[in-house]
């Protein structure tokens, strides 16, 4: 049976890397309506409508790790700003899965600017030198952590407690919610028993809340304490104070989860609406070594001129009211603001891959 899971989830894994592999042969489309192209591969002709413009529109990808409508329409907020600021032509879309959206920045090798978080930039990177941009800042914090969800009434103390149980996970291109436990696991001597894909963090909450699931994993940002008080610190309790349990509900307006003067931010607020008894329901049980923030990356072609003018647009507009309604929207990515990055930051995402065994050369084998 250890040996059976084990082969599915190189299996899976492996079926994303064959994704991306297969895509990055592919470099030019075919706009609807046109007739197919001769050779794939050959070089933009003259006649070829430029990078940016009405024809020929700079793609803008999102990873669904959260509501697909909220994304889409607070990545238009986006990138209308930034067709304000450069003249540019932007269209945002949001692929069908972590795989799909690295897959469609190594089709598009010329054009497409993507939001993803670290595993995904790394494979990325890998399979077709897509490069690191910019990196989420969230209140303060330039890095997050994965965390081990379970219900608040089970008997679950430790992670050796989850062996044999089932697991709900967002996706397996999903840093925080997949790559970050496998070492947890591995150190643990945990194997899971059956395995749930909930299709995005909110799902993987509502697994254990709904009781589909023993336990989930998801992302996990601190939460915020009352003005006054000193910011959380690594090392103390991710969880809310027990005595502040009870009190935690959506706020008037229904745009904040609150316990008291503590607001949650971890990835039990975006169920809040449907749920707003999630965290009486549902609990931390831990939380993992930090992780480099997601980022926004290039694609590896992208015209250097073009992306100097997409940084400083959305350096400025991350310092814009239209922001929080934007990708710093909660219900969205939730960045506070952004910060430069590079590819060096992303060596602990590396290091996750090869402690887990499951290394980009050799899966599958």
């Amino acid at each position: 049976m250890r040996q059976k899971r084990m082969s599915a989830q190189l299996l899976a894994l492996a079926v994303i890397v064959a994704l991306l592999l297969s895509a990055c042969t592919a470099v030019q489309t075919v706009p609807s309506g046109a007739e197919p192209a001769h050779v794939a591969t050959e070089a933009p002709t003259e006649a070829a409508a430029a990078i940016g413009t009405a024809d020929h529109p700079i793609k803008v990808l999102f990873v669904p790790s959260v509501d697909a409508n909220v994304i889409v329409s607070g990545g238009e907020i986006m990138a209308q700003a930034l067709e304000e600021a450069t003249g540019l032509k932007f269209t945002v879309s949001v692929p069908t899965s972590y795989a799909a959206t690295i897959e469609e920045m190594c089709a598009s090798p010329t054009d497409s600017m993507g939001f993803i978080p670290g595993l995904g930039y790394v494979l990325a990177n890998q399979l077709c030198g897509v490069d690191v941009s910019f990196k989420a800042i969230r209140f303060g914090w330039p890095v997050y952590w994965a965390q081990v969800l379970v219900s608040r009434d089970s008997d679950i103390q430790s992670l050796a407690d989850l062996n044999g149980m089932k697991w709900a996970y967002p996706d397996a291109g999903s840093t925080s919610g997949y790559l970050a436990i496998l070492p947890l696991f591995q150190e643990a001597g945990v194997e899971p028993g059956e395995t749930l894909e909930a299709g995005g963090h909110t799902g993987s909450v509502r697994a254990v809340y709904n009781g589909e699931a023993d336990f989930a994993t998801t992302f996990f940002s601190p939460p915020l304490k009352p003005q006054g008080e000193e910011p959380w610190q690594p090392g103390e309790d991710p969880d809310i104070p027990a005595e502040l349990i009870d009190e935690c509900a959506p706020n008037d307006d229904g745009s904040r989860l609150m316990c008291g003067e503590w607001r949650v931010l971890d990835a039990r607020a975006s169920l809040r609406q449907e749920a707003p008894d999630v965290v009486q329901k549902v609990r931390i049980l831990t939380i993992s070594p930090e992780i480099p923030n997601d980022t926004l990356s290039f694609s590896p072609d992208f015209p250097a001129d073009l992306r100097a003018q997409i940084e400083q647009a959305l350096v400025e507009f991350s310092q814009t009211e239209a922001w929080d309604a934007s990708i710093g929207n909660q219900d969205f990515y939730g960045w506070t603001g952004i910060d430069t990055s590079s590819d060096a930051e992303f060596d602990v995402v590396r290091q996750m891959i090869e402690i887990s065994g499951l290394s980009i050369e050799n899966l599958g084998q």
